[in-house]
């Protein structure tokens, strides 16, 4: 059986979606799946077993000037792509409608989530089997129980398995011990203080850890270096990209990370995590996977608190015991 998967965006939706493949690849014996994603994500679901073709697309990019882009040579490249195999069905796990839109094109049995379960309702229409999802699942759990119905197969009753470990080159560096420390994020309201950090890597400094500081862009690269500047112990890496920021977290005793979608990646690697949360719900997002502790802000649920004061009420001092304590051989 050959199925295209469209899930484009964003970092951490591509993640969750890769426990579902290893469900079906377990239930449905000779499976295979093929994957539209937007291009800056498209290394992910090619590190996953089940996954024969990554079709990149550029939709983000392309929207800045769609006359020129959607009738140039990325696009007309990317449709010959969607139809050039035949396929048994074509799963839409994004549920927008851009991502219906990508599914309209695709010639096979199109399955997707009703309009009371999609992110963006008008998207159920592209679907020739619309399937209800509840909403208040956790997100790698609703994609797991929407390919389940899609493909006709019982939704395992264990957690699940992102697939990953196994398949990226193994790590042979003897290094010191290391953590990741993520503090990048799109949105500034869920930043964790600089001065935080600091505190948080002085503690690790008192335990024998040193400190990676990854970033993505100028921001991040500029904050990496204040709070290194303010320790011996932390090392800004140069840009990396994900295949190689995932063989940086493969060397880690352990990480913590606000609410990003690198916070997933190291979940779905079984790096031991604490993800900061200030105004999100962990109960439909948070990180999922073996050791993952979600540590929310004590405002959340004050009415009144804005997103910055929730992030600041998380101390170092509530962080530190709490990663020491699902780091293994930790003292």
């Amino acid at each position: 059986m050959k199925v295209l998967v469209v899930k484009m965006s964003s970092l951490g939706d591509v993640i969750h979606t890769l426990p579902a493949l290893g469900d079906a690849a377990a239930a449905v014996p000779g499976i295979r799946f093929d994957w539209v994603v937007e291009e800056a994500f498209a290394e992910i679901p090619g590190w996953h077993p089940a996954v024969d073709r990554v079709i990149p697309v550029a939709i983000r990019r392309w929207r800045k000037s769609p006359f020129r882009a959607f009738t140039g040579p990325e696009w007309r490249s990317a449709r010959a792509a969607l139809r050039e195999r035949d396929y048994d069905a074509v799963i839409d796990a994004q549920g927008l409608l851009k991502s219906a839109v990508i599914t309209r094109l695709v010639r096979a049995p199109r399955h997707g989530m009703d309009r009371h379960s999609a992110r963006e309702r008008l998207a159920a229409l592209a679907y020739d089997h619309p399937v209800h999802i509840p909403r208040q699942m956790h997100a790698v759990e609703r994609t797991r129980l929407l390919f389940a119905r899609a493909l006709a197969y019982p939704l395992p009753a264990t957690p699940g398995d992102y697939g990953l470990r196994g398949t990226l080159p193994p790590v042979t560096a003897d290094l010191p011990p290391r953590l990741l420390f993520f503090h990048g994020t799109a949105r500034p309201e869920k930043l964790w203080p600089e001065a935080h950090w600091a505190a948080l890597a002085q503690s690790a400094d008192a335990a024998g850890y040193k400190v990676w500081l990854p970033w993505g862009n100028d921001l991040e690269r500029e904050r990496a270096e204040r709070i290194a500047a303010q320790g011996d112990n932390m090392e800004v890496l140069p840009r990396l990209g994900l295949l190689d920021l995932a063989g940086k977290l493969m060397q880690a005793r352990g990480a913590v990370a606000v609410d990003t979608g690198l916070g997933h990646l190291s979940a779905a690697l079984d790096v031991p995590t604490v993800s900061l949360y200030g105004p999100t719900s962990t109960r439909l997002i948070g990180a999922y996977g073996n050791n993952q502790v979600h540590i929310e802000s004590p405002l959340r649920n004050a009415g009144d608190a804005a997103p910055a004061a929730m992030m600041q009420a998380i101390t170092p001092a509530r962080v530190w015991p709490a990663l020491l304590a699902i780091i293994p051989g930790a003292t």
